[in-house]
């Protein structure tokens, strides 16, 4: 080898390929729409869920910013139910980021890399962690960094829900329900290929026509009041209803949602009490996070009130409550009772505000 050839060689390009958050996201996406990833983000039971998620959060009342509007609010419960964090950056309004790469320093963020969308196609651009909301809701304390989606932490529940779903599409798309072996008399192969042929039970392709001579032989002649073989699949066997029943109930569940809030002998007591939880015990907490994060990134103090919105309470027992509260008032004044006592019993029952 000469020594002109040590300059035309052209130097070896190496590359690292991690698996970056846009190939995750991307790999993710493609298994949720073919629907074989174990999520069951494209079932009802799912899609119901998210939208009460997002009903509840653009149902809010926020104080102290303008950022969260109620469609910003609904897209963040979305992606929040779907996802698990979701990110926005900072400008004369909040823009959501499509995927994002981060540093850190002690497992919180410094720095992002954020995509921006664009119907032309997305763009990225770098920001700092103070010019960026970061909403999680899952984390672990391994990547306190990222948040993970309720249906990542119940992946089996879900593929539960997608595998009896999928599995009754196909019964229903495929099978011969409603088909039968219908025996009639004994002809020529001409013949019965014809009379075939003018049956157009095409629900599930599985039409099937004997001989009377075949079906005596099979033990089913039809004067011997013998029914016809029927080809419909035997569901009751199998318990898909209790399973489909259970699985979506599990899925309530994650997300939240008492499953007797979308029982068909549901009662107004029941749809209270479920509107209670989701709002309190779910919602609201979600609803305290980010109000954490947007008044640690904007310097102004933020409440997001998700529980008084949405009703979540019984009017005539909160009717009851101020009734006796302002009896218990009066029966304390004529006492002649001094504030200091009256506030301290009110803090004892949780009356403070």
């Amino acid at each position: 080898m000469g020594m002109l050839d040590i300059f035309r060689r052209k130097p070896v390009e190496t590359r690292s390929a991690p698996v970056s958050y846009t190939a995750a996201l991307m790999a993710a996406r493609e298994g949720w729409i073919s629907g074989h990833s174990g999520l069951a983000e494209i079932t009802a039971a799912v899609q119901t869920s998210v939208s009460m998620w997002e009903s509840g959060l653009a149902l809010a009342d926020v104080a102290g910013t303008d950022l969260l509007t109620r469609r910003t609010m609904a897209m963040t419960a979305r992606t929040l139910a779907l996802r698990g964090e979701a990110v926005f950056l900072i400008a004369d309004r909040l823009i959501p980021a499509t995927d994002w790469d981060m540093s850190t320093r002690f497992g919180e963020p410094r720095a992002y890399r954020v995509g921006i969308p664009e119907i032309s196609g997305g763009r990225s651009q770098t920001a700092l962690a103070a010019e960026v909301l970061h909403f999680r809701i899952g984390v672990d304390p391994s990547t306190p960094w990222a948040g993970s989606a309720p249906l990542r932490r119940a992946r089996l529940s879900a593929e539960l829900l997608e595998e009896v779903e999928t599995a009754l599409r196909d019964v229903f798309r495929d099978a011969p329900i409603g088909s039968q072996i219908v025996p009639v008399p004994e002809g020529s192969s001409d013949d019965m290929a014809g009379l075939r042929s003018g049956f157009r039970g095409r629900r599930g392709a599985a039409l099937v026509i004997e001989g009377v001579a075949q079906a005596v032989g099979a033990g089913m002649h039809p004067q011997l009041g013998k029914s016809p073989d029927q080809l419909s699949p035997d569901l009751q066997r199998t318990l898909a209803d209790k399973l489909l029943a259970s699985a979506k109930a599990e899925i309530y569940g994650v997300f939240g949602i008492l499953p007797g809030l979308l029982n068909p002998a549901t009662t107004g007591p029941m749809v209270r009490e479920a509107q209670r939880h989701l709002a309190q015990l779910v919602l609201q907490p979600i609803a305290n996070i980010m109000a954490e994060e947007v008044t640690e990134k904007i310097g102004a103090t933020v409440a997001i009130d998700v529980v008084r919105p949405m009703q979540a309470f019984d009017h005539g027992g909160k009717a009851r409550a101020v009734s006796t509260m302002l009896q218990a008032m009066a029966t304390a004044k004529e006492a002649g009772l001094d504030p200091a006592t009256v506030k301290d019993a009110m803090q004892f029952i949780d009356w403070a505000e």
